[in-house]
């Protein structure tokens, strides 16, 4: 899996993909729509602008990787928590949660469409039709911006379940034996920073 990121004429970005490349890509997505969850919506025959003032959690979520995804926004993963500073996330959170899991979700969507837009992946059917074995990706610069977020995200989630705290680690990792069942997903958190490095520097090009 070697594709990056080039940047394309006007603004935006391309890539070429594999057909393993977007249906890996695809499913990660998928997985972080679903990890991330449905959004709140509201119930027919409510008031619409009722869903704007829908206070969210004032906890953070007991999964790791959500809780890396939404952070307490004072105090710091290592900092010892205080009544003020516990007070202070959960205001914050309980008014801005649900509309950054929005943005998430919306991010993490935007990729999926993307990938389906290119159309059918895999060999060629029966009849030689109807099937790509992979294709160059084209987005423009909103939506190179979307990609962006989805895929930090992804790595955030995925570093999580590594339990990757240093980037110093990711050769460590590499390192892994083919037989350690994480293998598999360092290769994608890997390949993942590969594409989002690639696309930062399309976007500051």
């Amino acid at each position: 899996m070697a594709g990056h990121f080039e940047p394309l004429p006007g603004g935006g970005a391309a890539a070429p993909l594999d057909e393993v490349e977007i249906s890996i890509l695809r499913s990660l997505a998928v997985q972080l729509m679903e990890l991330i969850g449905p959004g709140e919506e509201a119930a027919e025959g409510d008031d619409p602008l009722a869903a704007l003032f829908t206070d969210g959690p004032s906890e953070p979520p007991s999964d790791p990787a959500l809780a890396r995804l939404f952070p307490d926004a004072y105090g710091g993963p290592d900092a010892v928590p205080d009544d003020a500073t516990h007070a202070a996330s959960a205001e914050f959170r309980r008014y801005t949660e649900n509309d950054l899991r929005a943005r998430k979700r919306e991010d993490a969507l935007a990729v999926v469409r993307a990938l389906d837009a290119l159309g059918p992946v895999g060999g060629s059917g029966a009849d030689g039709e109807g099937a790509v074995d992979g294709a160059v990706l084209r987005l423009k610069p909103d939506e190179s911006r979307q990609w962006l977020g989805a895929l930090n995200d992804l790595r955030l989630a995925i570093g999580t379940r590594l339990e990757v705290t240093d980037e110093d680690e990711s050769g460590e990792l590499l390192r892994l034996p083919d037989t350690d069942p994480r293998k598999p997903m360092v290769m994608a958190y890997l390949w993942l920073g590969g594409l989002q490095e690639s696309l930062i520097e399309t976007l500051t090009a």
